[in-house]
């Protein structure tokens, strides 16, 4: 995955098509790739890195034709090597396919392809696709990726050429987005993201889930997986060029919040299983017999992803009653760690490339730790040093504070907890309702978001200040220093995150006026020791932001500002409760004048100590 650029017309495509790959930029990719059908014969170039190695090893090539496809990738299967970047060509050469998504049972479609006598030259489940539609291919093209496509499960935005049909381009979708645009005069687009083909025309065309796209010549049609006509309006684009790379959000950070529900669902797709009770991660399969005799975790990571790892440790401990410590990657690294048999390490990082976390994981292994990765990035160096893992599959996160990748690592811990917890004593019943909560989550994640307007008022009132305090109890404690995090990363307000019940402890001699507190109290088992502490605040002046949920109506009395949220199981609030919380700081950011999207001092990946 990441973006898609299609073309052909009456230019070349060459050009077009590379100037859509350098609107696509900004998604975040590793590799870079081209086909073009020239003199009746596909030509394909890609390369590792960026689009300029790509644009290097074109400029000595003749790549003369009208129609073509290219693809930025973002690695999830298969690291980030050219044989794994798109396009990927069919066994015989004839077919070329560029793809976004997840193919969920490439694994044995492959298998057959190879009983049949298939190589397969990548790592990627995208091949797959190229070799089905060559198998499939009788002739016609448009039928081919139809019955292709029919075999696929999972989420697919596809761009297809046919060197027998070099006048057709053809393509599909499902759950992974993908636009047609419509020139003024024979010229027809295909991108996963309107901002590639914005300069050429601003007719386009939205496919919905199993389109399928056919252009031949001067004309289109769009047909459903049942070979039916269909109709999809065709909208003028409004935004500039700038403002949909954003999708029409003004920051990336804002754009990335509001992916959440999205990304959620990428991270738990074909993972839950609810018939079951359980979760399935294919990165842990190897694993799976240890997984049963572990008696200790130990649980690694920096900055975010160390509060993602607090969430989780109680998360494992109430589910699958294993003793978990969560230490800071800087720290582990630097002392002499105990670790006994029976011990795993998980090492959490959006990047995978996090210097101070490859070094801790490079040290639980020289002690003889099992160390298992969670992390964002395909073929990154925790990937592939961890001797077992999940990738997030949150999609590439632009903005350097972190949000749907936070997200995505609770959700991953989410479903090893329960995993493990099945493995022990958790039953059956008690299983299947913690999966059907988990499976819930994407929907009360956006419930929550329709709250955006509603804190950017709230926002308003804390523009000035100097100081935050954030306070959460159980599993709500991480989300308050997660949730102080995100306001001192982009509105550069100092904040700390409490415990509390540790308020008493210190930080109340802090509390005046001047002193707002975010208070995360939803209704659940603690919520009388929350109000407990709430009333302390106001008595001592300060002001409270309180995170609630629904339908309870006690805090109104005691808190200036009261935001309800949906409920749900209190080891998943913390999915919940993130999201006012980095709506707060993204808004106050805004509204402080700051850039959120590259916060001062700042670095997405941090690659040095």
């Amino acid at each position: 995955m990441c973006g898609i650029v299609g073309y052909i017309g009456e230019q070349e495509a060459l050009p077009i098509l590379l100037e859509g790959l350098k609107k696509l930029e900004y998604r975040g990719y590793d590799s870079a790739g081209i086909s073009i059908i020239c003199n009746n014969k596909i030509q394909t170039e890609k390369a590792s890195g960026k689009i300029i190695a790509l644009e290097e090893k074109l400029s000595d090539k003749c790549f003369k034709g009208n129609i073509g496809i290219a693809h930025t990738r973002w690695a999830t299967h298969g690291a980030p090597v050219e044989c794994n970047a798109h396009p990927h060509c069919s066994y015989d050469g004839k077919i070329s396919v560029v793809h976004n998504g997840i193919i969920e049972n490439y694994a044995i479609l492959k298998s057959k392809l190879q009983s049949e006598g298939i190589k397969f030259v990548s790592d990627t489940d995208t091949e797959v696709i190229a070799h089905l539609i060559a198998r499939f291919y009788k002739g016609d093209i448009k039928a081919a990726v139809l019955q292709a496509i029919s075999k696929l499960e999972g989420a697919f935005g596809i761009a297809v050429l046919c060197e027998q049909e070099p006048n057709v381009l053809v393509g599909a979708r499902r759950g992974s987005p993908l636009i047609l645009g419509i020139g003024d005069t024979n010229d027809y687009f295909l991108a996963s993201d309107v901002s590639a083909i914005v300069h050429h025309t601003q007719k386009v065309v939205y496919l919905d889930d199993n389109d399928v796209v056919v252009i031949k010549g001067s004309k289109y049609e769009l047909l459903n997986m049942s070979n039916q006509q269909v109709q999809r309006e065709v909208q003028e684009v409004e935004f500039d060029v700038e403002s949909v790379a954003k999708g029409g959000f003004p920051h990336f950070m804002l754009k990335e919040i509001f992916e959440q529900p999205e990304s959620l669902r990428n991270t738990m797709r074909g993972r839950l299983l609810l018939a079951d009770g359980t979760a399935k991660l294919a990165g842990l399969d190897s694993n799976i017999k240890e997984l049963r005799s572990i008696n200790r975790i130990i649980i690694i990571a920096c900055g975010t992803s160390y509060y993602a790892g607090m969430v989780g440790e109680y998360m494992i401990e109430d589910l699958a009653g294993i003793p978990v410590e969560v230490e800071y990657a800087s720290e582990f690294r630097y002392r002499n760690p105990i670790i006994n048999p029976g011990t795993l390490v998980l090492t959490i990082s959006q990047s995978g490339e996090t210097a101070d976390t490859l070094a801790a994981l490079k040290e639980a292994q020289h002690k003889g730790a099992t160390v298992l990765g969670i992390c964002n990035a395909v073929g990154s160096s925790i990937a592939r040093y961890s001797n077992g893992g999940v990738y997030l599959h949150a999609g590439p996160e632009i903005g350097v504070a972190s949000t749907k990748a936070f997200t995505s690592q609770v959700a991953v811990l989410a479903m090893i907890a329960l995993l493990l917890g099945r493995q022990r004593h958790i039953s059956f019943e008690k299983g299947i309702d913690i999966a059907k909560a988990i499976y819930e989550i994407p929907n009360l994640v956006q419930a929550t978001l329709e709250l955006s307007n509603q804190i950017a008022e709230i926002a308003k009132d804390f523009i000035h200040s100097k100081n935050f305090l954030y306070l959460g109890r159980h599993y709500n404690y991480p989300v308050a220093m997660e949730g102080a995090l995100k306001l001192k990363e982009i509105s550069y307000i100092h904040a700390e995150g409490y415990p509390a019940a540790e308020m008493k402890h210190g930080p109340i001699a802090l509390i005046d006026e001047d002193m707002p507190v975010v208070v995360i109290a939803p209704n659940d088992g603690l919520f009388d020791k929350i109000v407990s502490n709430i009333r302390e605040i106001k008595a001592r002046g300060g002001r409270v932001i309180a995170i609630t949920t629904e339908q309870s109506t006690v805090l109104d009395q005691f808190a200036d500002h009261v935001i309800q949220i949906p409920q749900t199981l209190p080891m998943l609030m913390p999915l919940i409760t993130c999201i006012p919380l980095q709506l707060l700081a993204y808004h106050i950011a805004v509204l402080r004048g700051n850039d959120v999207d590259q916060p001062r001092n700042l670095a997405k990946s941090v690659t040095v100590e």
